[in-house]
């Protein structure tokens, strides 16, 4: 299971993370729920500390459920939540700090910019969260199986 927060400017361009470990890959502040996590929202919020240095302290509000088959890197289903983090001041996304082991920049830009940028699959992703966040109505995303 992962969690995760998903961060807005103040024009309402999304925040992602670029992994250090795949370059091509642009993530949510978040991870992989760890021993001692009470729930999913915690696992956000703890992740997103630890990968940025921003100290949430707001509501759970979920934005978007996430159903992942089993993968040939992961023999098992997995499943996400994506919390509302919420608008970054330009003063507050200026203090963000990356654990260089996790990510190598953070970027923050319209979503038609991310579409370009991402793949195929994280922008489905954070077109979800971003329609659910407009709506106000949290959303599930179930990714078709990979056929091998």
């Amino acid at each position: 299971m992962y969690a995760a927060l998903y961060f807005t400017d103040v024009d309402g361009n999304p925040l992602a993370l670029r992994s250090a470990l795949s370059v091509e890959t642009w993530q949510f502040p978040g991870g992989n729920v760890e021993h001692g996590d009470a729930t999913p929202f915690a696992t956000a919020v703890r992740e997103c500390r630890e990968e940025t240095g921003i100290e949430f302290d707001g509501p759970p509000v979920l934005l978007l459920t996430h159903f992942l088959p089993a993968q040939p890197a992961w023999p098992c289903a997995k499943i996400g939540f994506v919390f509302d983090g919420g608008t970054l001041t330009a003063a507050e996304l200026g203090r963000i700090v990356l654990d260089p082991s996790e990510h190598t920049e953070w970027r923050v830009q319209p979503i038609d910019t991310w579409k370009a940028t991402m793949s195929p699959r994280s922008f489905t992703r954070v077109a979800a969260v971003d329609e659910a966040r407009n709506s106000r109505s949290a959303t599930f995303l179930c990714e078709p199986p990979t056929v091998t």
